[in-house]
């Protein structure tokens, strides 16, 4: 009896695993490039992508690095350009560490994007090392975006 039950809950737990998993919607199928999948939701087809990269062994200063950054996307650039914040490490089904080369434990990768292709990308490795003073990384982060993905 108790070997039943412990099939039935096993069996409901791997139906409900199957039941809960993302559903990809719209016209992108899984196995597309996920920069062109992001690029064409929600009217964003023409907008430019600026990424977050991070991984599971995140340095001291990487959060803050982080809110900096993203602090500077909402004041500069939101509604502009698209922004996404994505632990690489978790990547099962893009693989972004390949795509852009990733290995540093945080990395802000600029994707410039026109009429839902991919026009190339420049990836800024290590930002945290660059967070010395606040000033002088917008400085340099709002320049890299500008040259990089125009004014």
């Amino acid at each position: 009896m108790k070997q039943l039950f412990l099939a039935f809950v096993l069996v409901a737990l791997v139906y409900v695993s199957v039941w809960a998993q993302p559903a990809f919607e719209g016209n992108f199928a899984p196995n597309q490039p996920l920069n062109e999948y992001f690029a064409a939701q929600d009217g964003n087809k023409n907008k430019s992508i600026i990424y977050i990269f991070y991984n599971g062994n995140q340095c001291y200063q990487c959060p803050e690095t982080i809110a900096l950054t993203e602090q500077i996307y909402n004041q500069y650039y939101a509604g502009k350009y698209s922004l996404f914040v994505i632990d690489y490490q978790n990547d099962e089904e893009y693989d972004f560490i390949n795509a852009y080369n990733l290995s540093a434990p945080l990395s802000v990768v600029l994707v410039k994007v026109q009429d839902g292709q991919s026009l190339g990308y420049q990836k800024i490795a290590n930002p945290q090392n660059l967070i010395e003073a606040s000033e002088d990384y917008e400085q340099y982060l709002t320049e890299r975006i500008n040259n990089f993905l125009g004014d």
